[in-house]
């Protein structure tokens, strides 16, 4: 006899046969019928999360730190809405997640009803896919699909908006040895193999190449690649630079790697792409915090360009070989294709880059004040957790510090939010990296704008046992804006002081908040470092908790810049080491590079 169960029981059976085991939410009154079997699930955790955005960063960082699927909750209307910018931070940076909501009842919608919004219309262009539920017999089918589309092709955001009469139905449970049941996606059959003839034609490529560079962007992490990317390199002796989405894809401490690109990329692996006769871009998508001035970048580059989404190639740079697949499989047929061919001489390439490596070494002064430099803050941070801890940060000059001054050795270390940039992203992200590998340690590196965002996450984790560990990078500003304001706009600091700093040109004003107390009120242990002296000592203070979320208030100096530096728009050739200081390239004597 088939047993009837509710459509909430059957979304919760869903989560479960999938394999979520963690859901970030918050209940409210149109996904309430889903929290009433969610209560008696022994196998689907619930993280009561004390903000929407809260649930979908965590989310995220649980997806990028295991590989998972990651499950966020909400109810309809406002709670829906506060999804829209991880869900958006997301689909901009490949992650993989599953947006559940609840809606109104099926006969109000369009009605104005009370907490109605038209989730699906909103996330339409920053969502795979978006599903609305219109039967409680459809429930398995939409989950299995949602997670299928989210974890496959060009991994991002997919969400499932389920009316309140729909959870409240009654439909038959789907028995165990039907499921997965039958997916119904027509048209949706992502290309992972790439072609023969693609893959020789750039191995020949490669070949008769002087000056290539391996361009590293996010989807080799996404698929799974950096072992056969390391091999790759080792193979060809090729020159390797990762972006900011592609950290930790290969060992900083390898000595064929370059650093990061960019904005505020090495000046070796900025200029690299410059002189380079030929860029292998795997994974990458030209961004414009990479290339610069688009019509200036690597004019003198023919292309290699692979990625797993067909829109991306040729969409900013024209590419002389396209290559649709998975980064994982592109390579690796790659290395077998190169077996046959003769290895570049790069000889001469090589001598080049470890001048340029050689001169300009990423680096920072001391402030003279004696006050503490934000990057030796994070450098001692990275040296003393490790290679084997996971890094997230928010956005901004923190974020920038925390890309360049830690040796990052292994994949999925790195976890920030590259293409939106989203303020609040580092503790929500910790918290759910913390989840998905609890035997981790777990560093936020934030700011003290950031951190304001979203710290009530600390609540979070003081009562679920999440014991994360966050740097609060405290210069008392919006740091990066302040540095353009400096740069760019005559040092008229319009709206950038915090107030949270002992230097706060705000009258009377020191530290609001203060972090220390405030960690403290989130039930985490408050600590608070101002010299240099005490840098070991505190961090060491806070690697041997472990029972609590631990909060450092770094009060650093409030005039550090990130250097190098590209200002938005111009060419990479107009990279700066410090302000008003250009890098004096030699070339005599190099003709092959002398261009």
């Amino acid at each position: 006899m088939t047993r009837e169960i509710t459509g909430a029981q059957s979304l919760v059976h869903s989560l479960e046969a999938v394999g979520a085991d963690v859901v970030f939410g918050i209940p409210g009154g149109a996904i309430l019928p889903a929290y009433d079997p969610l209560y008696d699930s022994t196998r689907v955790r619930h993280i009561l999360v004390r903000h929407e955005q809260g649930a979908g960063h965590a989310a995220e960082g649980y997806a990028q730190a295991t590989g998972k699927v990651g499950v966020c909750m909400a109810t309809s209307g406002p709670g829906a809405t506060n999804l829209v910018t991880p869900i958006a931070d997301a689909y901009m940076d490949s992650v993989p997640i599953v947006a559940i909501t609840g809606q109104v009842a099926r006969a109000a919608i369009g009605t104005d009803a009370f907490q109605e919004a038209d989730i699906c219309g909103i996330t339409m262009p920053i969502t795979k896919h978006n599903f609305l539920v219109q039967s409680a017999d459809d429930i398995p089918r939409t989950i299995a699909e949602a997670f299928h589309l989210a974890s496959t092709g060009r991994p991002g955001p997919v969400l499932v908006d389920l009316p309140k009469d729909v959870m409240q139905s009654l439909t038959s449970v789907l028995p165990h040895e039907v499921w997965p049941p039958s997916l119904d996606l027509p048209g949706y059959r992502p290309v992972t193999r790439p072609h023969a003839k693609q893959v020789r034609e750039a191995a020949k490529m490669i070949s008769a190449s002087r000056r290539p560079v391996l361009y590293v962007g996010g989807g080799v992490l996404r698929s799974r690649a950096a072992a056969e990317l390391r091999i790759l390199a080792e193979l060809t002796g090729i020159p390797v630079v990762t972006t900011l989405m592609a950290r930790g894809a290969f060992p900083d401490s390898h000595h064929l790697h370059l650093g990061m690109p960019g904005m505020h990329g090495s000046v070796a692996a900025v200029t690299a792409l410059q002189k380079a006769d030929l860029l292998i871009a795997l994974g990458t998508r030209f961004d414009d915090r990479v290339t610069g001035k688009l019509s200036t970048f690597a004019p003198h580059a023919r292309i290699i360009h692979a990625d797993i989404d067909p829109a991306e190639i040729g969409k900013n740079r024209a590419a002389d070989v396209p290559i649709v697949g998975d980064c994982r499989e592109v390579v690796a047929d790659l290395i077998g294709a190169l077996q046959a061919e003769t290895r570049p001489d790069l000889g001469g390439w090589w001598e080049q880059l470890n001048r340029w490596r050689g001169t300009y070494p990423l680096g920072y002064a001391e402030p003279a004040d004696g006050s503490l430099a934000p990057q030796y803050v994070i450098q001692r941070i990275g040296q003393i957790a490790g290679p084997d801890a996971v890094y997230t940060a928010g956005v901004g000059q923190h974020q920038m510090w925390a890309a360049q001054f830690i040796s990052y050795e292994n994949p999925y270390t790195f976890l920030n939010s590259g293409g939106a940039g989203t303020m609040g992203y580092a503790v929500p992200a910790a918290m759910g990296a913390k989840v998905g590998r609890p035997d981790t340690t777990v560093w936020a590196i934030d700011g003290d704008g950031c951190f304001q965002m979203t710290n009530q996450e600390l609540a979070t984790c003081a009562l679920e046992g999440i014991p994360i560990k966050v740097a609060v990078i405290n210069n008392g500003a919006l740091g990066m804006v302040r540095q353009w304001q400096t740069l760019f706009y005559d040092q008229r600091y319009s709206n950038t002081d915090l107030g949270t700093h002992p230097a706060s040109s705000r009258t009377g004003v020191k530290r609001v908040p203060d972090f220390v107390r405030l960690a403290e009120a989130l039930g985490c242990v408050g600590l608070r470092c101002e010299t240099a002296a005490d840098v070991d000592s505190t961090i060491e203070k806070a690697m041997a908790i472990d029972d609590a979320p631990v909060v450092i208030d770094f009060v650093v100096h409030p005039d550090a810049m990130v250097w190098p530096m590209v200002a938005a728009g111009s060419s990479n050739d107009d990279i700066r080491v410090a302000r008003d200081i250009a890098p004096d390239f030699d070339y005599s004597g190099d003709a092959e590079v002398n261009l």
